[in-house]
């Protein structure tokens, strides 16, 4: 090899092939995109698509309501998945792999079949108003679908096994010695556990937030059939603007807009929760 390309090492070589699929499917798309999302619908160069969603009261409620079921979706996340990757990083490996397998194997089923099964099970004469409706709890149905909460529960549904899997993976690299160091000083169970295990499992409370929130962020097949028609996010207007209205400047600009909220929200939580307390816990 001439020296002009001693530079291109074999495992350098090895980056080329995804790299041009990076480029072909993402970086590319992305970068027409934007350059639509600066067009009017007479192809002029235009900011009225960003001007438009600053100043009209009806996008900006659209953005906050899929920020506020994205978050709605972390916290549910976080509070039903670390007590499972809790469970998992002090069982033995039989129990541990098989409730990987238990969170794992509901995602080799399509997420819109998943979906048509929370129907059934939330609807208005699903399974759960069935049986309140019966035993006399409640004297009409529940509204649990077609509303906010119906989508947190689908988002929680199909996103909750990357919290679990993140959290489990920052357990398992916690040295027990230190949960003798800290019984040893004095600690009890509830002590231990907010000194030593939440502080160091960390790092995998922000992976899984990261991954969950962007994931919830950007769904487009939940929203849809868990709330209908009266839970309008983001993802879904750009889709209705592109599709239904064929305004493709606008739908672009939707899209690049969420991308980037997304990626700022989650840059800021990061970086916050990084230069803290617990900042050496990532340094590590």
């Amino acid at each position: 090899m001439s020296k002009k390309f001693a530079f291109l090492s074999p495992a350098l070589l090895l980056l080329v092939p995804s790299l041009v699929i990076i480029l072909g499917v993402f970086l590319i798309p992305m970068l027409y995109i934007l350059m639509q999302s600066f067009q009017d619908q007479h192809e002029q160069f235009s900011f009225e698509n960003y001007l438009t969603f600053v100043k009209d009261p009806y996008y900006l409620s659209i953005l906050w309501r899929t920020i506020k079921i994205s978050l709605l979706t972390v916290i549910t996340c976080l509070v039903l998945g670390y007590p499972v990757a809790l469970f998992m990083a002090q069982a033995s490996p039989k129990w541990r792999g098989i409730v990987t397998f238990a969170i794992i194997s509901p995602h080799l089923v399509s997420v819109v079949i998943r979906n048509f099964g929370w129907v059934i099970i939330l609807g208005e004469k699903g399974w759960i108003n069935t049986i309140l409706l019966k035993i006399g709890i409640i004297n009409e149905p529940l509204k649990l679908m077609y509303n906010e909460l119906g989508v947190v529960i689908g988002l929680a549904d199909a996103n909750i096994v990357y919290m679990v899997l993140a959290i489990a993976t920052s357990l398992y690299q916690i040295d027990d010695s230190l949960y003798k160091a800290a019984g040893i000083l004095g600690a009890r169970r509830a002590q231990s556990f907010f000194t030593v295990t939440l502080p160091l499992s960390l790092p995998g409370i922000i992976a899984g937030t990261t991954l969950v929130f962007s994931l919830s962020m950007s769904a487009f097949v939940t929203p849809a059939l868990m709330g209908g028609t009266s839970v309008k996010v983001l993802p879904v207007i750009a889709y209705e603007k592109i599709m239904a209205q064929l305004n493709w400047p606008m739908g672009a600009a939707l899209s690049f807009l969420l991308l980037t909220s997304t990626f700022a929200l989650v840059a800021v939580f990061t970086r916050i929760v990084e230069t803290k307390r617990y900042k050496e816990v990532f340094a590590s």
